[in-house]
């Protein structure tokens, strides 16, 4: 079993990209799983027709976890699997970890305990998934959402980025947390995916940054428009229309993916060396403005 985790600033596509490289995987008959990791609880919709799963914190709130705690939870047989893991799209098995109550609790605690769970209901013994991948938020690399990389769960991780300084700058963080527990058996980097954003399109940027940080970029998605298309109607593009060069994309990026044996232990970048790259982003975003107007 593979087990990899997508990492970057919330809002960047990595939900996306990540559904669209599970349902390619599964269609080429690989047995899958993904996990959300974000507390919004949406990583997994473009597999499941935009339908909201049963997320494992409010099924386990439900059944009593806050008086009973996870271990008699799960002992006395109160959460069946099917309960917090559903089939979407090729029958990838979904699961969102969700969030605490609005105004209790740590979201990535949260992710600690579903996680927790999910181990102890034996997820991955009774579903025998070829491939494992957990969508994490990345804007704060605080504890529990470091959990997959820290405890060495992935195997690699990736990091979604675009050419906006933000998103490079929690793609720097992340980085960081990489390099904290790389060496003390926690997950290394298996590269880096450019997802574009906006109508700023720097490719050199972020390759630039990936070898500064000494990875490289795995997968380069282009801002296209059947993305959006197909995310109205809840799918990913592989269900929508699997015959565009969009969903060829995916297939040959969720391959490099599965084959991937490329990783490395990030050299993150010191703050002089970020606020320079902001610089050059700020300066080529007024040129592109500058341009537009005229």
């Amino acid at each position: 079993m593979r087990q990899i985790a997508f990492y970057g600033k919330g809002g960047i596509g990595k939900s996306t990209i990540g559904s669209n490289i599970v349902a390619a995987l599964s269609d080429n008959g690989l047995s899958v799983m993904m996990i959300g990791c974000d507390p919004k609880a949406d990583c997994t919709r473009n597999l499941t027709g935009e339908v909201q799963i049963p997320t494992i914190l409010d099924v386990s709130r439900d059944k009593g976890i806050e008086r009973l705690g996870l271990e008699e939870l799960v002992e006395g047989k109160e959460i069946k699997l099917d309960e917090v893991v559903h089939k979407g799209y090729g029958d990838v098995h979904c699961a969102e970890c969700g969030g605490p109550r609005p105004g209790f609790g740590c979201a990535g605690r949260g992710v600690i305990v579903a996680i927790d769970l999910l181990n102890k209901l034996n997820v991955f013994e009774e579903l025998k998934p070829d491939i494992v991948l957990y969508d994490v938020l990345g804007d704060v690399v605080c504890g529990g959402f470091a959990m997959p990389l820290r405890r060495g769960l992935a195997d690699e991780v990736y990091i979604v980025t675009s050419a906006d300084y933000l998103a490079l700058y929690a793609a720097n963080n992340i980085s960081k947390g990489i390099s904290e527990f790389a060496n003390k058996g926690g997950s290394p980097l298996g590269g880096i995916i450019y997802n574009v954003r906006g109508m700023l399109d720097e490719a050199d940027v972020v390759y630039d940054f990936a070898e500064k940080i000494g990875s490289h970029v795995i997968g380069h998605v282009p801002n296209a428009h059947e993305i959006a298309e197909a995310e109205i109607d809840g799918n990913t593009v592989i269900e929508y229309d699997g015959n565009t060069e969009i969903a060829s994309l995916f297939r040959e990026l969720a391959m490099k993916i599965y084959n991937n044996t490329q990783t490395s232990v990030p050299k993150p970048l010191s703050p002089d060396e970020m606020v320079k790259i902001g610089k050059e982003i700020r300066k080529r975003t007024k040129e592109k403005y500058k341009k537009v107007e005229k």
